[in-house]
């Protein structure tokens, strides 16, 4: 099994100077940030806590210490629920609003008494008098003060420290870059940190360093650089006149999972625009947004870990029969591993069940496994046919390599039964990485897996992969997972 491809950093470029400046910031993005989803539901946590335990003791412990213990408690708890819903729905955990902690408690005791007057309305509370509202206000001030002073500390750290931003690179230098850098740094809620500039142009049109920020490469090696750095946003300042260039640029973009904006300065494009002209954030006009940003790829990776050890127990049986009879019909590991291409073209090694004699295992997937294939074992034929050997991929999920659900990761160098590479049958293939690979997907569901023996194949796969892309939710992950033990009953194509 040769060793895992290592990410490529030194980038080809005339100047080897800029290679060194692309392997030194990339080397220095190999983490991503924070995802703002973390800092709120800290928030959320801290103010259901607060709010829960002052509902609690102005009721309980200063006006009616008659009340059943466990009555009183319940009641808190689903106010505070209902108060923590309606404080992020009114955006009172944004990252902003946490920086400013007097109006933001403010806010949170003004929702908090809202809605235990809406309690008292409904019998569940007290009467709203005089004494009561004393209480629930001092109460709620007492509690929830301490926190919010604690959460506008923790956004000062995570901004300070630059843990939670997004990280973005401009392509283009010049005076559009100035301005834009400039008016980034003028608004004080901005998030966006500049990380560096992708140019082509000589130092009179496009110097070194501009306001700053360092031209680290030219506009060729930007893809190389976004696959091995962690960044979240590509923002594109060419002058007027660049428009053929900048075309080539978003087409190139397509494959990545950024976000792409074009400079406030180019609004006289005539580009697909994601929003109205009027809606511009920050002096930059959405052209292409990532479909999964770090909250969601957060919570996908939360539902994975949940579902995966249920369906893990469920198949243990399955998976320990297979194991003994692999090892016993044949020498060599239980396992075989198979470096793929994972989310953002990144490799990573998979998990399988072997199924071929262990001398004719194939590992860099460079002929694709045929019907009646003489290196297919017995046993092999039989977990192939129902993807049984998929199953220690689970493991890759717990690891955080796959997800549930996602398209089907391909070895790095696969062919077809032609010997065509995937790249050479479908222009942008690799935009099927845009977000992490699964142990089942849209595609898989439907009928294509198996042998790629016609071009046509492949194009249906990533046509379904690119549908699943673009229309994500929970529920179609859900209805995915629920629909693949039916859809492996069709075996016309496992073998």
């Amino acid at each position: 099994m040769r060793d895992a491809p290592a990410l490529k950093t030194d980038f080809p470029t005339r100047d080897p100077g800029l290679a060194e400046a692309a392997s030194l910031v990339a080397s220095g993005l190999r983490r991503p940030a924070m995802p703002p989803l973390v800092l709120d539901m800290i928030a959320k946590g801290l103010d259901w806590v607060a709010v829960a335990l002052a509902l609690w003791f102005a009721n309980f412990a200063v006006v009616h210490p008659d009340v059943a213990v466990s009555s009183s408690a319940l009641m808190a708890i689903a106010s505070a629920t209902v108060t923590v819903t309606l404080l992020g729905f009114w955006g009172l955990h944004r990252q902003p609003v946490l920086g400013k902690p007097a109006s933001a408690c403010l806010g949170a005791i003004g929702i908090a008494v809202m809605v235990a007057l809406f309690g008292s309305m409904l019998g569940y509370w007290p009467e709203p008098d005089l004494p009561y509202l004393s209480a629930l206000a001092v109460s709620l001030a007492v509690f929830l003060t301490p926190g919010r002073i604690l959460l506008w500390g923790i956004a000062r750290l995570v901004l300070d420290y630059g843990l939670m931003e997004r990280r973005a690179v401009l392509v283009g230098g010049g005076p559009n870059a100035a301005s834009l850098i400039r008016g980034l740094s003028r608004n004080p809620d901005n998030d966006i940190r500049i990380c560096g500039i992708f140019d082509d142009r000589d130092e009179i049109r496009s110097p070194s360093v501009i306001v700053g920020v360092p031209k680290i490469g030219r506009i060729e090696e930007l893809l190389d650089f976004a696959r091995s750095a962690e960044i979240d946003m590509i923002i594109i300042t060419l002058p007027l006149g660049a428009e053929e260039r900048i075309r080539e640029i978003l087409s190139m973009a397509t494959v990545l999972p950024l976000d792409v904006r074009l400079s406030a300065f180019s609004s006289d494009y005539e580009f697909p625009r994601r929003v109205n002209e009027a809606q511009v954030e920050g002096g930059l006009i959405d052209v292409a947004r990532r479909p999964m940003n770090g909250e969601v790829r957060l919570s996908k990776r939360v539902v994975d870990s949940v579902l995966v050890l249920p369906v893990l127990l469920l198949v243990s049986p399955i998976m320990l029969m297979a194991a003994l009879a692999i090892r016993i019909e044949s020498k060599g590991p239980v396992f075989f591993k198979q470096y793929r291409y994972g989310y953002n073209h990144k490799p990573i090694e998979v998990l399988k069940f072997r199924s071929m004699y262990a001398e004719q295992c194939d590992g860099a997937a460079r002929q694709i496994v045929v019907r009646d294939d003489p290196r297919v074992t017995r046993v092999g034929r039989f977990i192939r046919k129902w993807s049984i050997d998929e199953l220690p991929q689970l493991f890759n999920v717990l690891r955080g390599d796959l997800s549930l659900v996602g398209p089907r990761p391909h070895a790095l160098d696969a062919v077809s039964s032609r010997q065509m590479a995937f790249e050479e049958i479908v222009d942008g293939y690799a935009a099927r990485h845009k977000v992490p690979p699964g142990v089942t997907g849209w595609a898989q569901i439907h009928g294509w897996r198996g042998e790629i023996d016609e071009p046509e194949k492949l194009l249906k796969r990533v046509e379904h992969d690119l549908y699943y892309i673009e229309n994500r939710s929970f529920w179609m992950d859900l209805k995915i997972i629920l629909r693949t033990p039916l859809c492996l009953l069709n075996t016309r194509n496992a073998y």
